[in-house]
């Protein structure tokens, strides 16, 4: 079986759905068997917010896989990876705000406004949430594709701000080797697709 036929199978899509579960069960089992370390209230929120770094680096990487790869099939996965980038980002602010404040509305506004990096961490679900509501068929009709690939390309900013999120995060503790990884991926990600932009014969797709 060729890689184009495995991604064409239909028991693919939920093996990879299965797959991308995987983060969340382990980050549960952990919690549930106390093996998160000496603070498991901090390692599941970060944990959380680390593999919602890790899917949006995967959605992004999507399109400059499938084209260079010349794998059409891939494309069939970019929206469920995308999902699953807003289900992490929605675990990881339920978790910042039921574990850490105590699902205290009034508490919690006043910290996004206080500290610059859960300011940002929360423009990014913010900037999310119209993606994930737009996600479907019906909504790309509704908008018509020219303005559905528009307010797509938010996912940029996204990227840009979750990795400046990161940063200030890890900034802390003045652990930057994994900001600079991530960074160094999504740059990669971000120059193909700017490079590929200004190739004259055609607009890049998202």
């Amino acid at each position: 079986m060729t890689l184009r036929s495995a991604l064409l199978h239909p028991l693919a899509k939920p093996l990879v759905f299965v797959l991308c579960l995987l983060p969340l069960a382990w980050l549960v089992w952990g919690a549930a068997t106390d093996q998160l370390g000496a603070n498991p209230a901090e390692a599941l929120i970060r944990g959380l917010g680390d593999w919602t770094l890790r899917f949006l680096c995967l959605a992004l990487a999507v399109t400059p896989l499938r084209l260079h790869t010349r794998t059409p099939q891939l494309a069939r996965y970019r929206r469920m990876l995308g999902l699953f980038v807003f289900f992490y980002a929605c675990l990881h602010l339920l978790a910042y705000g039921w574990l850490d404040m105590g699902l205290q509305v009034a508490d919690i506004g006043r910290d996004i406004l206080k500290r610059p990096f859960i300011l940002v961490g929360f423009a990014c679900w913010l900037l999310l949430l119209p993606l994930a509501l737009t996600s479907t068929n019906r909504a790309v009709r509704a908008l018509g594709g020219r303005a559905w690939q528009t307010l797509h390309r938010l996912v940029y900013l996204v990227a840009g701000l979750a990795l400046l999120h990161f940063f200030w995060m890890r900034s802390g503790k003045n652990d930057y080797a994994e900001v600079a990884l991530y960074a160094a991926i999504i740059g990669v990600l971000l120059l193909e697709r700017l490079f590929r932009y200004l190739k004259p014969r055609g607009v890049a797709s998202r």
